[in-house]
């Protein structure tokens, strides 16, 4: 299937060339490619996408273990950093889940340093932006979605049920309501995951259509100040999926923890 797209793109910017036209494909940059050679990709071959994940790994790592290897009362750059983020999610966690979801801090805590820094590698020039693909982030989403269903039942039983019954409505209401609760819970992981891999692809999308139109001399000021402007926008948008995702992750814990309405 790769081999065919490069096949596609090569002869359709030949056909270009001939016909003095633009052509810029502003998915290319999501194509997944093996590290080495030019073969199909394969579960076991090591890719782009395999490359960029273990990069956003050992950046988390470096962050957490070199960053705060000689703490202080006074931290340095690193520390802060690093208390920073710790802080931060411990505080949100705390707020939404209360002190019962504090023992699952490690989980949200790991599932948002991740998505922070694949978000972000993804924005260095020439890198790939793991988190625009729905198999990466179907797997986080998802992976949360049996979490919490099955930590809901082990802490609950069938009380977990009460989730989907609102006992306050009007009862000839309560069916009709409990229906919308079920399809709007199964619906949770793929939102959940659909949210974060749409909108990295479409800021990266964006900037590579600008970046096209940049070879034009005419209108390459107004593309490159198209360009900036993106990419700032992009810059706030890779916090703010992290956060969207890791707090959506503790509302849908705190219903596990508390299930009736």
């Amino acid at each position: 299937m790769t081999r065919v797209k490069h096949v596609a793109t090569e002869t359709a910017y030949d056909g270009a060339e001939e016909t003095g036209g633009l052509v810029f494909h502003p998915l290319d940059q999501f194509i997944v490619k093996p590290l080495f050679g030019d073969g199909p990709v394969h579960w076991y071959t090591p890719t782009n996408v395999t490359l960029w994940l273990a990069i956003a790994v050992l950046c988390i790592a470096a962050l957490f273990i070199w960053g705060t290897r000689n703490r202080s009362t006074i931290p340095g750059r690193g520390q802060s950093v690093a208390e920073l983020m710790y802080g931060f999610t411990h505080k949100m966690v705390e707020d939404i889940t209360g002190k019962e979801g504090l023992k699952y801090f490690p989980y949200i805590m790991t599932l948002f340093m991740f998505i922070l820094f694949a978000n972000y590698l993804g924005l260095i020039p020439m890198s790939f932006s793991t988190t625009s693909h729905i198999a990466a982030t179907a797997v986080l989403g998802f992976g949360v979605f049996f979490a919490v269903t099955i930590l809901g039942f082990v802490l609950n039983g069938p009380s977990f049920l009460k989730l989907f019954w609102m006992s306050e409505a009007p009862l000839f209401l309560r069916p009709i309501i409990a229906v919308i609760e079920i399809i709007s819970y199964f619906v949770r992981p793929v939102s959940h995951s659909v949210r974060l891999a749409g909108n990295i692809t479409a800021g990266h999308a964006v900037i590579k259509v600008f970046a096209a139109f940049a070879a034009l001399a005419a209108v390459s000021p107004l593309s490159v100040l198209a360009i900036t402007a993106i990419y700032g926008l992009e810059i706030l948008v890779c916090g703010i999926q992290a956060y969207v995702f890791t707090i959506l992750t503790c509302v849908y814990l705190k219903d596990a923890l508390h299930p009736a309405h």
